[in-house]
């Protein structure tokens, strides 16, 4: 009797639950508005992935004026004002009207803290119920993820959108299951698990299983949009599907920075700034780039002029603002407090002036799957280094009309030995080498990418009606 009711209860809990899902869906497909829906949780996060968010909203608003754009946003402070304001002020982008906006309350189910463990599935299937959340308030005809949340393509292709992505990054790759096959500690494999061949093929079969599910739920997008020939070819490995992939490469403000703010090429000597642009995340590898600008100080020529750091970024949340000042007590604990500087959450003419002062600019992430930050050195006359892997080096980083655009590099040795060739140059080399740099950036401006994004839209978007 007693396993009776409990069968009866769990019934009448998954009949209620079947229920108020189909509920919902049917009630979201019927009342589908004509807009664009830009899933895109973290709309202050200051990096290159909020730039394409603006620019595609603006794109959109130029194809196809008869359709509103709205931002799913957990930050409760967003309006349509402030977000208009923010796409101006922060990254130069003038959008032709207000985008609405739909404030979420959920965004906690995709903070990885809220994962300690299995990370990726969590914040996966975080994102599923987020985008419910989504859908349930206002159902858009065409829903377009710009943070790279693919759990979330079967739940719109259910409230019957269709899916547009622009995806940055794999959320899983080949190269991050042949690193924990090689047991290589990095900061998304903890030298706990590195050292564990035991630990390290249980891992390898959670990063297997969750590559299938990633391909899976990816190949729900009606079209795919990609930044990098890097990305390019791992999105279409896992989610196969490369009729419906276009290579777009992110906007960049090469023409801002080469033109209306006429930045020249000839840079201050008295103190040459070497600036890094970046997000005080982990993987874009801060410390090592401290640790190389300190090697190339102690190896520096008595008779060169010492140079400054300039690291520029923002804090998404209490962790970015720990990596930061644990970033400060390192340049304390190498004596570089007097060399190195800070710049958290710079508005977009501060970091205009501060790219337009640099004769380098440092760059560490392994396997970026673009790198914005690169080319906008490149179009402001500061000669890149980059980590020599993935968009930089397939992309980015290459001879222009056979000069040389930048160094590549991947150890704290190379870093160093890079930073001391540019500050050895003789100033006509190093302003033939940043004039390369400058043309070969020009290929990635914000106007290619308008281009490109309306020419990859068109067929799923249609016309104007």
């Amino acid at each position: 009797m007693t396993n009776e009711v409990v069968w009866c209860l769990i019934s009448g809990s998954v009949a209620i639950i079947l229920s108020y899902i189909s509920v919902s869906i049917i009630k979201g497909r019927s009342n589908r508005r004509r807009v664009v829906g830009f899933f895109h949780p973290y709309t202050n996060d200051g990096g290159g992935g909020e730039r394409v968010l603006w620019c595609a909203v603006k794109a959109i608003q130029e194809e196809r004026s008869d359709l509103d754009c709205v931002v799913y946003t957990g930050d409760h402070d967003a309006s349509p004002d402030s977000l208009m304001a923010r796409a101006v002020h922060r990254f130069g982008v003038e959008l032709l009207c207000t985008p609405k906006v739909v404030h979420l309350h959920k965004r906690k189910w995709i903070e990885e803290t809220m994962y300690p463990r299995f990370t990726m599935i969590g914040q996966s299937l975080g994102s599923v119920y987020l985008s419910w959340e989504a859908l349930c308030k206002y159902t858009p005809l065409y829903y377009f993820d710009t943070s790279g949340y693919a759990f979330t393509y079967p739940v719109a292709r259910l409230f019957g959108c269709k899916v547009i992505c622009y995806t940055h990054y794999p959320t899983i790759s080949l190269d991050m299951i042949s690193r924990v096959e090689g047991q290589n500690s990095m900061y998304n494999n903890d030298a706990l698990i590195a050292k564990s061949t035991w630990l390290s093929l249980c891992k390898v079969i959670y990063y297997r299983l969750f590559a299938w599910m990633y391909g899976t739920v990816g190949s729900f997008a009606h079209l795919a949009m990609v930044n990098s020939s890097w990305t390019q070819s791992h999105i279409e490995s896992l989610w196969r599907i490369p009729e419906r992939t276009k290579r777009v490469y992110p906007p960049c403000d090469t023409s801002g920075l080469q033109f209306k703010q006429a930045l020249p090429l000839e840079r201050p000597s008295s103190s040459p700034a070497i600036i890094s642009v970046a997000q005080f995340r982990p993987e874009k590898a801060h410390t090592l780039q401290l640790m190389a600008f300190s090697v190339a100080v102690r190896n520096l020529d008595a008779d060169l002029p010492r140079p400054k750091l300039q690291f520029v970024g923002s804090c998404r949340n209490k962790l970015d603002e720990e990596r930061l000042q644990n970033l400060k007590d390192k340049a304390i604990q190498l004596k570089l407090e007097g060399d190195v500087e800070f710049h958290k959450n710079v508005m977009y003419r501060d970091l205009v002036g501060l790219l337009g002062g640099a004769v380098a600019g440092i760059h560490g992430m392994i396997d970026e799957h673009f790198g914005i930050s690169v080319v906008e050195y490149m179009a402001a006359g500061a000669i890149p280094i980059a980590n020599n892997s993935a968009g930089p080096k397939m992309d980015i980083v290459l001879e222009e009309d056979g000069q040389q655009t930048g160094f590549l590099a991947q150890t704290m040795e190379e870093y160093a030995d890079a930073i001391l060739k540019i500050l050895r140059m003789p100033e006509t080399e190093r302003l033939e080498m940043a004039a390369a740099a400058r043309r070969r950036a020009g290929r990635f401006s914000e106007q290619r990418f308008y281009e490109d994004f309306k020419a990859a839209v068109r067929p799923v978007l249609g016309r104007a009606s």
